[in-house]
């Protein structure tokens, strides 16, 4: 007791010494899904980078804001399917576009000028609004969501005291690639206004106009047909409604709020519809193409809470695809299936098949349906035969690196394998149970956690730099930030010394956590897992303030608004698992939900002390239907309701970080 004690002051006093300035903010939220930044001239000038996708095209927006006011944008398009030479993971045509296409207006026969930018918002589109003299121009860019075509809509306002001519002139560049670069042969770029003919209107005062403008993408000899932006604008605006208005988080705090429903928009916006069929992937340079770690176990597994039915079609699809490369040798599993599933990469085990077994087993019991069981179960069971025959003589998996693919030492075993291994036998007990198959199947995996739990504790467990944490291979010495993956596993022996560790300055900075101490690099992915981890250890008071601090930086400092990859590699690019991540955070670890069958879960609840309530709104995973999860305080008590359709269908009552069992 007095040790247990001891590290919990331990712990709280590295807290304190860790914890960051108040985050400088650019941004204002706007409403429950948007943030605004008014520009007011100073801090001038800023610039930053934001990614959004549809189906047949990613966008990475460079914009900005110069010292004299104008707006300044590069659009950075990928098409995912047209193909180039050579056809690997960064075969998808890239180009950068310029184009200004306010050239084509004129008002009383002058180019628009003194551009003065007055706001900016995000909320799954970037809204611009400026003014030039009298006249406000609104610019709002966006995706097709199912066309290769990245789509401007323009609205100019006459806000003077007298009627003005507009002068509206056509802009179109086209442009033909090589045809020998190409795996389709020659494509075509189309960057023009939606109008092809000049034309003057007199615009009253008050008074709009509207035009459109697209940049596109075309297969020889595909045809180029008329494009509706009023539509395709209402389709994306349709999309963005439809993610956040299932699942969404309710609490006192509407950074965090906001925060989630963005990151909703980010995860499940990067489908893209590939010959392989419906493919999530990550973007910044990675496209028509799926990952071990990225898809199948950081994004996969939140499609089903989300309940977005593509989300969950491309989660099986990219199962299915690794299943492809199963093989009676047990040879590693490529960490990448690349160029819409017709080619495969991975020079060497980075832990793979953990991934996947960890991946399928939970989004098979949260879709809690047999046949999407059945199919994945080959998959699960050959993954989790795969890293039993690669247990050293520790007892602990081995593999050749981990997924940062040797930019950092793992080992010849590292302990994010084993613990992902360890949480994969779980699910496939209880998936063995859901699906009819042997009770002793399920008793065996059971058997087999609890062995490898035991020699994790063993091989792993250690006394680095003062922590009585965990090493994250033999011989390793410094904090390596992976050493929150056991408490997202619900491995607790360690809890207490590895929150503290995971907090400390060595590790915690500004940025979230280091990959190891001593380093300048930040992966977001082992923030985002940090804090899940920290929420399941039952340090809620801690991992809030640390999940505050992170989300108003995201989503309201210099580079907004979403999770990151890392810095310095790939300059914090938008990659949207991470975005899933973050949800995983609320839903994993603030709510402590954990799918134990087909209509069955449990609740860890971790209310914060200064909360009263809380609620995820229309949850759908291991369930028929969606349904709401509120926890309400209730003096020392929290209060749990299940409702559906406004009534109650369960309720419980239990401590705070106390875990319930729930039957649908």
């Amino acid at each position: 007791m007095k040790k247990y004690l001891f590290l919990l002051a331990f712990c709280a006093l590295t807290t304190a010494s860790a914890q960051p300035p108040a985050p400088q903010t650019r941004w204002t939220i706007a409403n429950d899904h948007a943030i605004r930044w008014t520009v007011d001239g100073s801090r001038l000038p800023h610039n930053d980078h934001v990614e959004m996708s549809g189906e047949q095209i990613s966008a990475r927006l460079h914009y900005g804001v110069e010292s004299d006011g104008r707006f300044t944008l590069t659009r950075t398009l990928v098409w995912p399917m047209l193909r180039m030479l050579p056809n690997d993971t960064f075969g998808g045509l890239t180009r950068d576009f310029s184009q200004n296409f306010l050239d084509a207006v004129r008002i009383d026969g002058k180019a628009l000028a003194a551009e003065q930018v007055e706001y900016l918002r995000l909320d799954g589109l970037l809204t611009v609004v400026s003014r030039y003299g009298d006249i406000e121009v609104t610019r709002c860019l966006f995706p097709s969501p199912a066309r290769a075509a990245f789509c401007e809509q323009y609205t100019l306002r006459n806000t003077g005291p007298t009627t003005v001519a507009v002068e509206l002139n056509p802009v179109r560049d086209e442009v033909r690639t090589d045809a020998d670069a190409g795996v389709e042969g020659s494509y075509t770029l189309i960057a023009a206004t939606d109008f092809v003919r000049s034309r003057t209107l007199r615009l009253a005062p008050g008074e709009t106009c509207v035009f459109g403008a697209s940049v596109r993408g075309l297969k020889t000899p595909e045809v180029e047909l008329p494009l509706d932006i009023s539509a395709e604008r209402a389709q994306r605006e349709a999309f963005v409604a439809e993610v956040c208005g299932n699942l969404s988080l309710e609490s006192p705090e509407p950074v965090l709020n906001t925060m989630f429903a963005l990151a909703k928009v980010r995860a499940a916006e990067s489908v893209f519809r590939t010959r392989g069929g419906l493919l999530h992937a990550p973007g910044g340079v990675y496209y028509a193409a799926i990952w071990c770690n990225d898809q199948a176990e950081y994004v996969n597994p939140f499609f089903p809470q989300l309940g977005y039915d593509k989300g969950n079609e491309s989660a099986l699809n990219s199962f299915l695809h690794f299943a492809r490369y199963m093989n009676p040798e047990y040879r590693h599993i490529p960490w990448s299936v690349i160029a819409e599933g017709y080619d495969a990469f991975g020079l060497f085990d980075r832990g793979d098949a953990a991934m996947l077994a960890y991946g399928a087993g939970r989004y098979a019991l949260q879709m809690g349906d047999t046949r999407t069981a059945e199919a994945l179960w080959p998959l699960i069971e050959w993954t989790l035969e795969y890293c039993r025959r690669k247990l050293n003589e520790h007892g602990v998996v081995a593999s050749e690196a981990d997924e940062l693919e040797k930019r950092f030492p793992a080992g010849d075993a590292n302990l994010c394998t084993s613990s992902l291994y360890y949480d994969a036998l779980r699910s496939a007990a209880w998936l063995a149970e859901q699906t009819g198959r042997p009770q002793r199947l399920a008793d065996e995996y059971r058997r087999r956690a609890e062995t490898l739990r035991e020699n994790i504790e063993r091989f792993f467990g250690a006394t680095v730099e003062g922590y009585a944490t965990y090493r994250y291979y033999e011989g390793n010495d410094i904090l390596r930030s992976w050493i929150c993956i056991p408490l997202v596993t619900d491995i607790f022996e360690r809890r207490e010394a590895t929150v503290a560790a995971l907090l400390s300055p060595r590790l915690w900075t500004e940025n979230g956590m280091l990959t190891a101490a001593g380093s300048d690099t930040f992966w977001d992915r082992t923030t985002l897992y940090a804090l899940r981890g920290i929420y399941a250890a039952g340090f809620r008071e801690e991992a809030t303030e640390r999940l505050r601090f992170y989300s108003q930086t995201r989503l309201l400092g210099e580079h907004v608004p979403y999770a990151v990859e890392a810095w310095p590699e790939g300059d914090q690019r938008h990659l949207s698992a991470e975005s899933g991540l973050y949800c995983r955070i609320v839903t994993e670890g603030m709510f402590g939900f954990r799918p134990t069958g087909f209509r069955s879960f449990t609740l860890t609840p971790q209310l914060p002390d200064a909360w009263n309530q809380m609620a995820l709104r229309r949850m759908y995973a291991c369930a028929e239907r969606p349904y709401d999860i509120v926890v309400k305080r209730a003096g020392k008590k929290l209060h749990i309701r299940i409702e559906r359709d406004g009534s109650c269908i369960r309720k419980y009552t239990a401590d705070n970080g106390t875990t319930i069992r729930i039957e649908l």
